[in-house]
């Protein structure tokens, strides 16, 4: 069956949040779907929908993300959105993504994936080892501040929150000695004058699904999922299906700081993964490979055997 594909006229709506990073995100979806379909820019349009995780109050406020809530702060009023019928797809980061979504939606859909590491940005200093004694460094990811803490517990740790700009805004008005982006949203926003030095995955592993970009639709919206598979990133999906089933096993939430990251060589995926305790005291990590058709048994293994080594109260922190 021929799908009735968008037009200006009945455009196809993408559900976003408002942050420069976030549409730019959109807008490469919008592109790509563009290029697949041969349609103008103008048979899509992006909708812009403010999330629990944009309040400006508790972003200048600098309130720890457990404080709020969890993975839905970025997601909840865009799914709404779409369950309701006010948008098509939703285009997000994919590492803000639960790993499950509200019955009715899916998430299989992922484009080409960018850097998948970390940023140090400093104005004065160009790696984690050159800060001084005791520096102070803002950020409000509980996986970075373990990390940190576990190579250098003399740093002082501070909450950093806001999207990009407000961050390095921050850092440029003293708050703290360095901080801490993705690569990829550096990339996507093309900030070749910001102050960056890439982290090799060794010596900090990134956050799971870091630098990929996932489109939500519909389960029963046939024409989207038509239309989305086309765009869809395949190696991409291999990784993040390994990577996003490390976190289900972990019970991943935003009060669990946990790292993980699936390459591709060839037909073989090799997946690392790390849990820490939020206080960067203890620190636990597994490194295996295998086919990469076997990527999510390999996971949802690795996670048992990494919770069975972190043992009882490890995880006390969640309750």
């Amino acid at each position: 069956m021929k799908i009735a594909l968008p037009s200006p006229a009945s455009p196809l709506k993408i559900g976003t949040r408002g942050s420069p990073l976030a549409l730019a995100q959109a807008y490469e979806t919008r592109r790509r779907l563009g290029a697949a379909f041969d349609l103008p820019e103008d048979a899509f349009e992006i909708v812009v929908i403010s999330t629990t995780g944009d309040n400006r109050a508790m972003i200048e406020a600098d309130r720890p993300l457990k404080e709020i809530g969890n993975k839905g702060l970025f997601t909840k009023e865009i799914e709404e959105a779409m369950l309701r019928g006010d948008i098509d797809i939703a285009v997000h980061s994919t590492k803000d993504m639960p790993v499950e979504q509200p019955a009715g939606l899916v998430l299989d859909t992922f484009l080409p994936r960018e850097d998948v590491r970390d940023a140090f940005i400093s104005p004065s200093h160009s790696a984690i080892r050159d800060l001084p004694q005791g520096a102070v460094v803002g950020t409000s990811s509980l996986r970075r501040k373990a990390q940190l803490l576990n190579r250098r517990p003399d740093l002082k740790v501070v909450e950093f929150r806001g999207n990009v700009q407000t961050r390095l805004r921050k850092l440029s008005e003293g708050v703290a000695e360095c901080t801490f982006l993705a690569m990829a949203g550096i990339r996507r926003l093309n900030m070749a004058e910001v102050p960056a030095t890439a982290i090799s995955p060794d010596d900090m592993l990134p956050a799971i699904a870091q630098g990929a970009i996932g489109i939500e639709r519909r389960l029963d919206d046939t024409r989207a999922a038509e239309m989305l598979a086309a765009i869809h990133h395949g190696e991409t999906g291999q990784r993040l299906a390994a990577e996003r089933a490390l976190l289900a096993g972990l019970d991943g939430s935003c009060e669990t700081p946990i790292a993980g990251l699936a390459e591709l060589d060839g037909t073989t995926l090799r997946l690392r993964g790390e849990v820490l305790r939020p206080d960067g005291s203890e620190a636990i990590a597994l490194d295996r490979s295998g086919d990469v058709a076997d990527g999510p048994a390999l996971a949802t293994q690795m996670a048992r055997d990494l919770l069975a080594q972190a043992g009882p109260g490890f995880f006390d922190w969640r309750g």
